[in-house]
């Protein structure tokens, strides 16, 4: 669930927000996620959630199989535009990979979701419902206004076709990016940000902040009735810290401090799994993203700097990693 300082506003709105003279990356270009059955999650986007298709493509081969780890691969990916923001939705035709995780909590730390804006959280629920989508939370939750970064702010968790979490969102006039207050007739707006549970804050920091180049928007600590009911994790206590680049939906990092009995990540996943997401950076250089990785230890999932000389991806060089909680990162030049 997204919190934001009034200085983020302000810093958003005045176009302030820009990567430093050493970062890595210059935007977040898209969030990824792996599919079981490629057409029914374009239709469950495309119908339930209003994205459009931008395109779609079929890739194979040595290259694919460098970057994403997975040998013997062949692939089916849609490009899904909502407003502003992209997702890219893949399916393995081969080999497949293990459906996620049927006790999978929200404590988990290979816990991903996107947060979709809303115009009218009434409305937008209710769409849900008609839609038959599986909750998460047992319903929209308005967060209390003693919470002076979230109070105001209204919330619910559900789960698309493969069980992956999503969460819509509704911003009152005092925050949120000005753009999500814009008169329109839509009732899905786009993306605001991705949301990854993590171990440790100064960890993370440290690997998008310090090293991607990210900056931090604002951050709180969330508690009580309503975050325990939005989130389904009884006691939750969570630190939580924006960051944004200088395009593209943010990053949400959620330390749980309590409860603190979240799984890791688990260490054999890969991207052919339904547990799989990817959140795609736009990068100034590869290959010095790579030596940057290698000398601080990354964990890597590509087998370095990957060159993708058929165009199918959208970009012709590559980089992926896993962040300190296992979190798969790709950094791409087009």
């Amino acid at each position: 669930m997204i919190v934001r300082r009034t200085i983020y506003t302000l810093l958003l709105a005045g176009g302030l927000v820009f990567a430093g003279p050493h970062a890595l990356v210059t935007g977040v270009d898209s969030i990824g996620l792996t599919v079981s059955d490629l057409d029914r999650s374009v239709e469950f986007y495309s119908t339930v959630l209003h994205f459009q298709k931008a395109w779609e493509a079929e890739a194979d081969g040595e290259s694919y199989e460098h970057l994403t780890g997975v040998f013997g691969l062949h692939t089916r990916t849609a490009r899904m535009r909502l407003g502003e923001e992209y997702i890219e939705l893949t399916e393995f035709l081969a080999p497949r990979g293990r459906p996620a995780p049927i006790d999978a909590r929200s404590n988990d730390r290979s816990f991903q979701h996107i947060a979709i804006i809303v115009s009218d959280m009434d409305r937008a629920y209710g769409w849900l419902r008609q839609h038959k989508v599986q909750h998460a939370s047992p319903g929209p939750q308005l967060l209390p206004a003693w919470n002076r970064s979230a109070g105001g702010i209204r919330a619910f968790y559900f789960r698309d076709p493969d069980g992956h979490p999503l969460e819509i969102l509704w911003f009152p006039p005092d925050k949120g990016n000005p753009r999500w207050h814009a008169p329109t007739d839509r009732l899905f707006l786009g993306i605001d940000h991705t949301a990854i549970v993590i171990s440790e804050t100064e960890a993370s920091l440290k690997f998008y902040r310090d090293r991607l180049g990210m900056e931090v928007s604002g951050e709180s600590e969330n508690y009580g009735l309503e975050q325990e009911r939005l989130n389904n994790v009884f006691g939750a206590r969570l630190h939580i810290t924006a960051l944004r680049a200088a395009s593209g939906p943010g990053i949400e990092f959620l330390e749980y401090l309590a409860p603190r009995d979240g799984r890791p990540f688990p260490p054999d996943e890969r991207a052919n799994d339904l547990l799989h997401w990817q959140t795609r950076f736009l990068g100034i250089s590869v290959d010095v993203a790579t030596q940057t990785f290698r000398n601080s230890r990354s964990a890597f999932v590509s087998t370095g700097a990957v060159e993708l000389p058929d165009g199918k991806a959208g970009f012709r060089k590559a980089v992926t990693v896993r962040d300190p909680d296992g979190h798969a990162v790709q950094i791409v030049e087009r």
